[in-house]
């Protein structure tokens, strides 16, 4: 069925945590990458600019989906999925893909980089919605329901892999299983691939040593302070002097090439540090604050598709704080990937923020 043409006002609580959460980001991005982009670039305001622009651009987007007819997202599913396969079949190209650290994740346009694997998240999140939500589609049968979608996840899971970035294909994963739970799908068959995708994690984090280490290290970063332990303690260095209140915005330590990435995968350290426990709390009880009113947007969705899609990118966006804020805690091994609204990163941004403006608008026909 299709969504009642009467509408309300968008979800405001889901406005006004992500608003609060992009200014959070704005500011901590500047805070934490301002020595950094003085010693390579010469400029403080330089992830600063960048940041910005990726927030008025994503902005534009989120305004502009969150009055787009949901419904109408369909007709563009395929071209969107060829479109993603093209762009991350170009991440390997010499010339076009760009290499940082070691990991093929990046292509060049016009002086910017963007990574095609945060295309990839909206793309299957549309895609499994879509498939999900046709009538003459069975949830319950497997090779009707979930295989398909498992089929072309399995795709872009393969390619995200050779780039590598476990971290992204892990939440992809994740929550294409979501919108699959969500549409009915029959406990047997979850289990079921739960028992299958449990030895190919296992084999995944084994079978590059780099991983492996990082995977024992993970049980004691100290035995190995100074390689693969490094990123973890660095991280806890940063959380632990931030106390109840923190030693004040702007005042990190850890910022001055103790930690890496500190603007982007383990800026949530560097809030911790800056602002304490109060600046983490805050930032987490935001974080379910949207979360819960995301799935409360799907349980009050008109019609199938709105309901799966709601569930999809809220998923997605919990299932990609939650891997960041466990890696930065050293609850889970280190895995490279941005915390959602709060990490530099233009690309990874843009998406997210025009997710949350199909969200907004599927708020708009909640029922009541």
């Amino acid at each position: 069925m299709r969504a009642s043409p009467k509408k309300k006002a968008p979800d405001f609580v889901i406005l006004f945590t992500v608003m609060t959460l992009l200014a959070i980001g704005i500011v901590m991005v500047f805070s934490a990458s301002a020595i950094i982009a003085l010693e390579n670039r010469a400029d403080v305001y330089f992830h600063l600019r960048r940041q910005v622009f990726w927030a008025l651009l994503g902005l534009g987007g989120m305004l502009f989906l969150s009055n787009y007819d949901y419904w109408k997202l369909k007709r563009w599913v395929n071209a969107l999925l060829v479109v993603n396969l093209l762009l991350l079949l170009a991440v390997f190209i010499p010339g076009v893909g760009v290499e940082i650290n070691g990991a093929r994740r990046w292509i060049m346009v016009g002086g910017f980089t963007g990574q095609p694997s945060d295309l990839t998240k909206v793309a299957m999140v549309l895609f499994t919605a879509a498939y999900l939500s046709r009538r003459d589609v069975n949830v319950q049968k497997f090779m009707q329901g979930a295989f398909p979608v498992l089929a072309v996840m399995g795709v872009f899971f393969a390619l995200i892999m050779a780039q590598p970035d476990l971290g992204t294909a892990i939440a992809i994963a994740g929550a294409t299983m979501i919108i699959v739970f969500v549409a009915g799908m029959p406990y047997r068959q979850i289990l079921a691939i739960a028992m299958c995708g449990l030895p190919l994690l296992g084999y995944l984090m084994a079978s590059k040593p780099y991983r492996l280490r990082r995977l024992l290290s993970f049980r004691d970063p100290w035995a190995d302070p100074l390689n693969t332990g490094y990123h973890i303690i660095q991280s806890l260095y940063a959380l632990g002097p931030g106390g109840l209140f923190g030693v004040g915005l702007g005042r990190s330590r850890q910022k001055f090439f103790y930690l890496p990435e500190p603007h982007s995968d383990f800026i949530f350290a560097i809030l911790g540090e800056e602002l304490g426990f109060i600046g983490t709390a805050s930032v987490l009880s935001l974080f379910f604050l949207l979360i819960w009113r995301g799935f409360k947007t799907a349980l009050m969705a008109p019609d199938n598709f709105g309901m799966l899609l709601a569930a999809g990118i809220t998923g997605m966006i919990g299932l990609q704080a939650l891997i960041n804020i466990g890696v930065v805690t050293g609850s889970i091994p280190v895995t490279g990937i941005n915390l959602p609204l709060i990490s530099a990163g233009g690309s990874s941004l843009f998406f997210t923020l025009c997710s949350v403006g199909v969200l907004l608008n599927i708020s708009k026909y909640a029922r009541v």
